[in-house]
């Protein structure tokens, strides 16, 4: 008990220093900038920020891209509301209530009522995440190579089955992508270089950051500069912005629901604020008395997007810290974070830095504060940013990657995988192709092969003893049931939406008969 109240106290010191505080509310601040700016989302501001917080301290650096990564994932209801374009892709079924509530001249009351929504969603769930990752963590520190290799396996089948808006078989292929480009580097068991084509700044691999600023900044800014959206003009007439109490009242129930709904589906490695949010919604619409009310200005479908989606951002965290398997592709990035200041989420981390975990709990609960104060005090200045002209945006981000991927070991290299990695998340949003399924693969391609190899190791090679392993450690027998279910899975549902038309087509042919 005593061990677990120092958990949750010795980062209190960390959290409170001048600096921490001062880099959470910027970071908080920068967050709600990026995502209510349509194009630039939480993964883009955080993989192009993670490089210029080298220079700072594991805590300082790590509160601020929290504070990103909360404020970014609200910010995408302002624009949602205000111009019916969601800044991220969480803020989707946003824009379904919270704009037509704003085109009756109450687009103060959807804001007001989205960041409150948030801010409950947001520190409900690093509530959550402080009860459950140190549970899960300590059990964690119990299992071998066998469970470890499982449990990467089961990460990626997840990561490939629940990619939004792609086919199965192209999240696949951006799997198997990153899976190959893991293997960039020393062999994790002989240390004999593999794939590095002569180039000694590949022994190491390729690095992290710089691929992933290329995946997710330079990419979508380069779609973005294709598209050339036009942005609607923004409403700044907000009215009255702090939520009313006959309002709060109505959505207890749906607030509620929701960040339970949004910190379950945050927990799942691959899934994610969206597809939260769009269960949440769903769900809210389904028990609702008056569904026919969603879609018109509905107070509920905004509580159930907008709790949901920020609710993902404590669960998501709790694999990362206590599995080291990331929930999101944010937390995919701030993978990359812990490793540039030597550090390693995982089970370990409790043992090794318990005053660091700490102050994650503590730090992420102050940023969804500050979002609170920011939300609510600073609505009318965050619609005035919306009028900043997309391609002033697209500037910025294309020269902020060059800055970034150079800055990580002042190294051209790194520039030229930023460039490569950059043409691949291009090619990969003209193809449809998810990059979630490649930044986990690349995150867990290493902790799945060094563990297979090294329990082929323990098992001479031979392969029926190592099916029979898993018949001797439940976890990972269970795990891999549970792989393999979930791989199947779209084959079965398949199968069974396709039945009843292959049923009456047969009928008709045996009527015709």
């Amino acid at each position: 008990m005593a061990n677990l109240l120092g958990l949750y106290t010795s980062g209190l010191g960390l959290v409170f220093k001048p600096d921490v505080i001062l880099f959470t509310f910027a970071g908080t601040f920068l967050g709600i900038i990026i995502g209510a700016l349509p194009g630039l989302t939480a993964v883009m501001g955080v993989a192009i920020l993670i490089p210029l917080t080298y220079g700072l301290s594991a805590e300082v650096a790590l509160m601020a891209l929290l504070g990103v990564y909360c404020g970014a994932v609200y910010g995408g209801s302002i624009s949602a509301t205000l111009l019916s374009i969601p800044g991220t892709p969480a803020a989707v079924m946003t824009t379904m209530d919270a704009h037509p509530m704003a085109k009756k001249g109450e687009a103060g009351r959807a804001l007001g009522l989205a960041t409150v929504c948030s801010f409950i969603g947001g520190a409900l769930s690093v509530i959550a995440l402080s009860v459950s990752a140190p549970l899960i963590a300590n059990f964690a520190l119990k299992f071998t190579s066998i469970e470890l290799f499982s449990i990467a396996i089961f990460g990626l089948s997840i990561m490939a089955y629940v990619a939004p808006g792609s086919s199965v078989l192209k999240a696949f292929v951006s799997g198997i992508f990153g899976l190959l480009i893991a293997t960039i580097g020393l062999d994790p068991m002989s240390a004999y270089p593999r794939f590095t084509f002569g180039r000694p700044e590949l022994i190491t691999g390729v690095e992290f950051i710089s691929a992933m600023i290329g995946l997710f900044g330079l990419g979508e800014a380069l779609s973005q500069v294709e598209a050339r959206a036009v942005v609607a003009e923004v409403q700044t007439a907000l009215g009255r912005i702090i939520p009313r109490w006959d309002d709060m009242k109505r959505i207890i129930g749906t607030m509620l629901r929701s960040t339970v709904i949004g910190t379950i589906i945050g927990a799942i490695p691959g899934t994610g604020a969206t597809i939260a949010s769009i269960v949440s919604y769903g769900q809210e619409k389904r028990i609702s008395k008056h569904p026919e009310r969603f879609g018109t200005g509905c107070p509920e479908g905004i509580a159930a997007s907008e709790t949901a989606n920020n609710a993902c951002t404590g669960g998501a965290m709790i694999p990362l810290l206590s599995l080291g398997i990331p929930g999101d592709s944010v937390t995919a990035l701030l993978v990359g974070a812990f490793m540039i200041h030597g550090l390693r989420p995982g089970p370990l981390l409790f043992t090794e830095r318990p005053d660091l975990v700490s102050a994650i709990f503590l730090g992420m609960f102050v940023a969804n504060v500050f979002m609170l104060i920011l939300g609510l005090g600073g609505a009318r200045l965050f619609a005035m940013i919306l009028k900043i002209p997309k391609d002033l945006l697209n500037t910025l981000v294309i020269a902020l990657c060059f800055v970034g991927s150079y800055a990580i070991r002042n190294s051209v290299f790194d520039m030229e995988v930023m460039l490569a990695f950059g043409a691949l998340g291009y090619a990969f949003r003209k193809a449809g192709i998810p990059d979630a399924p490649l930044v986990l693969a690349l995150i867990l391609g290493p902790m799945m092969e060094s563990n297979l190899r090294r329990t082929l190791a323990l098992c001479d090679g031979n392969v029926v003893t190592f099916l029979q392993a898993f018949t001797q450690h439940p976890i990972a027998g269970v795990t891999m049931l549970a792989t393999v279910a979930l791989l199947l899975s779209p084959l079965i549902i398949r199968r069974r939406s396709t039945a009843p038309q292959r049923i009456r087509a047969e009928d008709r042919i045996s009527g015709k008969g």
